[in-house]
């Protein structure tokens, strides 16, 4: 048996086994640190590694100690006290478990520092990621066949030593040598029971020349089955390998963001947090995603990633603006039979007073049939308006996959993020 041992050291020159066991054991606290990390970090630096923080009686390892009570018998070298027979006072304080390397800090500034270390990007992404995914994804036949597994297509009597049928080949050999030893044995047989026929007759009456005869024969027969050999290159058969096009579950998701007047700065840095975390997501687990920007105010527009995040354009608030190009971009780029469609909407909520109405009726009837998913966040400190209320009603008729969240300030960005995109248990394949 052959063992593999994975040396690769870390940048501490530790191995990355032991960092990884490391990780999972301690995964609870470095969580916790990474979900804070999450909420006070700015857009520009959501991808860089991370100093975590374990208290250091969180890390110690467990001891085995006496417990309080009983009767024991110990020698102290040294003892100038007591003398045979004198009962030791039992030490104050709680007795039990405890670990090396505990101790908080003193009213004079002693103790143990924390156990700090550094996640890499790709560890940090991994925590703030831990548990997500895309609902409802499911796998789509395609008409562009980007996806081919090579799959077995019978057997060929022509091919490469590494594609060889064992079990077919000797099956084969082994058939070849029945068909051709078999009317040589019926002649051997003839001949071996003529011999014998003629070797029981009385001596006067046997033919000696015809013994002889027979006996020449039987070794010729012999000969010509030990001469079939035991497999042949006609007896080998090998795997032939065909192309099979493939489901794939590639996906699109598209990010709607208001850029109204009504979204103040601190509303746009919000919505840009959100949609970087989801773009990031989307980078580190899925390969077959594209995602769409769609900018709105009064209209909306098809913009590359830089315009999403950083243009200043602004405007009034048409919502159903967007939610019909993205409809469009669907009819004519993404058939809902062959791709997975999701969107992702961050609005302040305003809306022109008739159009939140049409928006309702966009969903029920043209966009909500066609998607797997639809997460809708309203960045806002104050009461629902109608756009939310309109909304409620599309997630009463597509209660599994309409998603409607609020948030308040940055540090509900995260939570928010993991409520929309948790892990289903029911989740298709």
């Amino acid at each position: 048996m052959t063992y593999f041992i994975d040396r690769r050291p870390n940048a501490k020159h530790k191995s990355a086994v032991n960092r990884q066991r490391f990780l999972e054991r301690y995964r609870k606290h470095i969580k916790r640190s990474v979900e804070e990390a999450v909420n006070r970090r700015s857009i520009t630096d959501m991808e860089r590694g991370e100093k975590i923080s374990i208290p250091t009686k969180d890390i110690s390892e467990p001891v085995f100690q006496h417990g309080p009570g009983g009767a024991r018998n110990i020698v102290a070298p040294g003892n100038k006290e007591f003398l045979e027979g004198d009962k030791i006072r039992r030490p104050s304080g709680q007795g039990g478990g405890g670990g090396a390397g505990e101790g908080g800090a003193s009213n004079q500034g002693e103790g143990n520092d924390e156990f700090a270390f550094t996640l890499s990007r790709e560890e940090f992404l991994e925590f703030v990621f831990d548990g997500l995914e895309l609902p409802h994804l499911q796998r789509k036949p395609l008409k562009s066949l980007e996806e081919i597994k090579m799959v077995r297509a019978g057997l060929a009597r022509d091919g490469v030593p590494s594609r060889i049928s064992i079990t077919r080949s000797m099956r084969e050999a082994y058939a070849r040598r029945i068909a051709m030893r078999a009317p040589i044995k019926r002649a051997l047989k003839e001949a071996q029971e003529a011999l014998a026929a003629e070797e029981r007759k009385d001596p006067v009456l046997r033919n000696p020349a015809r013994v002889v005869e027979l006996k020449a024969e039987i070794e010729r027969l012999e000969k010509r089955i030990d001469a079939i050999p035991f497999i042949d290159t006609y007896d080998l058969r090998y795997h032939q390998l065909a192309a099979q096009p493939q489901p794939s579950s590639q996906a699109v998701m598209f990010c709607v963001m208001d850029v109204s007047g009504s979204m103040t700065q601190n509303h746009k840095d919000i919505a840009k947090r959100f949609f970087l975390l989801l773009y990031l997501f989307l980078e580190k687990h899925y390969e077959k995603v594209e995602l769409v920007f769609v900018r709105h105010h009064t209209a909306a527009r098809e913009v590359n990633e830089e315009e999403f995040f950083y243009s200043r354009e602004t405007g009034g608030t048409i919502v159903s603006s967007a939610l019909n190009l993205v409809n469009k971009i669907i009819e004519k780029r993404y058939p809902a039979g062959q791709w997975n469609l999701y969107v992702a909407q961050a609005s302040d909520g305003d809306n022109w007073d008739d159009d939140s109405n049409i928006c309702r009726d966009l969903l029920v009837k043209q966009l909500m049939p066609q998607l797997q998913y639809y997460a809708y966040v309203e960045i806002t400190p104050h009461d629902h308006q109608s756009l939310w209320h309109e909304y409620e009603a599309v997630a009463a008729q597509f209660p599994e996959r309409f998603a409607m969240r609020q948030i308040v300030e940055a540090g509900d960005i995260y939570p928010v993020f993991r409520e929309l995109f948790k892990r289903r248990m029911s989740q298709e394949r």
